[in-house]
């Protein structure tokens, strides 16, 4: 029996025989592919193996919508991998055994927190809130025990053959998905477009080739995307009798870019939303405290930050050791992002990957973090790791993560 140490992603384990993308089948099949080929996955294998994969990149991240067990590996590990034999894919703990143990146990994951906050050992509330793209996430969601619909990535939600949104679509989805959600509230991100994210109904030549170019609210002004923000706006502002909705604004970088486009919004909007900025460059969360003063809350993009900060395109495999989930410079960054937020850390969420990577959630919970939109996947997994922490040790291991020089360090740390 060879067990061979992967990166652990999505948790959870199964059994199948291992295939190649091209030739997997759906059911009891493991499927190995590459990060380029995720995007033609039109099935649900029992388990995913990715060769030399970017964890932050989107294709990656849709992955956890998916929901089955997945874990990277680089191409030279996979060589030792048999094709069409049985193997065993543990996406907690990132191994693959082949062939399987004896005994394996392919059950559930913990079982989904109560409905009663999760409180930690100093008194404060932690909020475990989902990121999710569609209806079937929502439903998720409330069964994971989410305490809100932190993030919905509306851009993913598309009609029909390339049809461009109008109000009439917006309000069918997002009915459904906000029906999906009850009781929860419901944090609508306004259609977050880029390159990596490209939509049916938008020619690609208006969308700059760079993870730094036309982006977010950067697109709002150019025509089809100003017609379908309006759309979206106008059917939000008659769900809002209904739902309780939140509207949250992409890759907003400066203060007055903000204000310009929450007076678009309002004059819009004639039912209360409360209106959000999403910030996700070093330049953006600098600013901070200003930010509470003309936002209703602020989310960091934490995905999108880290390509900012290491200056490295989350989605090229080869760039991936650049974004390290463990850099102390990262949490140093944070850190000092926590501090300025100061009393208004509760309007405070982060969004992202990060939260949900080995062992980071209690290092960030130790900063002051206190609310967090992850993958409903992931949801059982978190608050079983926020019940078992103690605050005073939380507040220690981030002090020495913020001391640390290398990434070694924090992983010993850890």
């Amino acid at each position: 029996m060879s067990l061979i140490q992967a990166t652990p992603y999505v948790p959870g384990c199964a059994c199948g025989i291992l295939q190649r993308g091209s030739q997997a089948k759906p059911g009891t099949r493991v499927c190995m592919l590459t990060q380029t080929e995720l995007t033609a996955l039109d099935f649900k294998p029992a388990a995913i193996i990715v060769t030399g994969g970017a964890p932050f990149s989107h294709p990656m991240i849709r992955l956890l919508a998916l929901g089955v067990p997945t874990v990277l590996v680089s191409a030279q590990t996979a060589r030792h991998l048999e094709y069409g034999k049985a193997v065993f894919v543990d996406g907690l703990n990132g191994t693959i055994t082949q062939p399987p143990p004896s005994k394996v146990n392919t059950g559930l994951g913990p079982a989904p927190p109560p409905a009663a906050p999760l409180i930690l050992s100093d008194g404060s509330e932690v909020q475990l809130r989902a990121s999710i793209c569609g209806r079937e996430e929502a439903s998720q969601a409330v069964n994971h025990g989410a305490a809100a619909i932190g993030l919905v990535r509306t851009e993913f939600l598309v009609p029909d053959q390339g049809r461009i949104p109008d109000a009439a679509f917006y309000r069918s989805v997002l009915s459904a998905l906000c029906d999906a959600a009850r009781p929860l509230s419901v944090t609508l991100r306004l259609p977050d477009i880029s390159q990596d994210k490209p939509v049916p109904w938008l020619e690609q030549t208006i969308v700059a080739a760079s993870p730094l170019g036309l982006l977010g609210v950067r697109l709002f002004d150019k025509e089809p995307v100003t017609s379908v923000i309006n759309a979206f706006v106008d059917a939000v502002n008659e769900l809002a009798k209904s739902y309780s909705i939140n509207l949250l604004l992409p890759y907003v970088t400066q203060l007055e870019e903000f204000r310009y486009w929450r007076s678009v919004l309002e004059r819009r909007l004639h039912n209360k939303v409360s209106i959000g900025a999403m910030l996700e460059s070093p330049a953006a969360i600098l600013a901070l405290p200003h930010w509470f003063e003309i936002a209703d809350f602020v989310a960091i993009g934490c995905n999108d930050l880290m390509q900012c900060l290491f200056a490295a395109d989350r989605d090229i495999a080869e760039l991936s050791p650049y974004l390290d989930a463990y850099s102390p410079q990262l949490f140093l960054f944070l850190q000092q992002a926590a501090n300025a937020a100061g009393d208004h850390i509760d309007r405070l969420q982060l969004c992202g990957l990060l939260s949900q990577r080995p062992g980071v959630l209690p290092i960030l919970l130790g900063m002051g973090f206190r609310a967090f939109s992850v993958a409903p996947v992931m949801l059982p997994y978190l608050a079983q790791t926020v019940k078992q922490i103690d605050m005073a040790d939380a507040r220690a291991l981030a002090q020495q993560v913020c001391e640390a020089k290398h990434h070694h360090q924090v992983r010993e740390l850890l």
